[in-house]
């Protein structure tokens, strides 16, 4: 019985551990509200002088690239930078993306092929 109590304690401790991680990292996956920002965001892809449709954009991160998120905008910087650095690589695309949080002045972010 006590090694029973014993992984109970362990597993909720890990779990209240992951959740104040979460907390102090951008993309917040794991955290108990991670639905507290609205994002309104457009992403532009140019590729060898060529700015891609936004139906060319969602197939190449198979993923919507304009409109409202209700996560973080780390989570599409995440998926966008990740694509870029793998699949994308040999393209040297320019991405840009402009957003604004929770209605806040509006900011772009680049991706870096560094």
């Amino acid at each position: 019985m006590k090694i029973r109590v014993f992984i109970g304690i362990l597993f909720l401790l890990l779990q209240v551990g992951s959740i104040v991680y979460a907390r102090f990292i951008p993309e917040r996956f794991f955290c108990w509200a991670p639905y507290d920002t609205h994002v309104k965001f457009e992403v532009f892809v140019t590729i060898d002088g060529k700015t891609l449709s936004p139906e060319d954009t969602e197939a190449r991160y198979n993923y919507k690239m304009r409109g409202w998120e209700q996560r973080s905008i780390d989570n599409i910087f995440s998926l966008i930078s990740q694509y870029e650095r793998t699949y994308g690589k040999a393209d040297n695309a320019q991405v840009l993306m402009t957003y604004a949080v929770n209605g806040h002045e509006e900011k772009e972010w680049r991706f870096s092929h560094e």
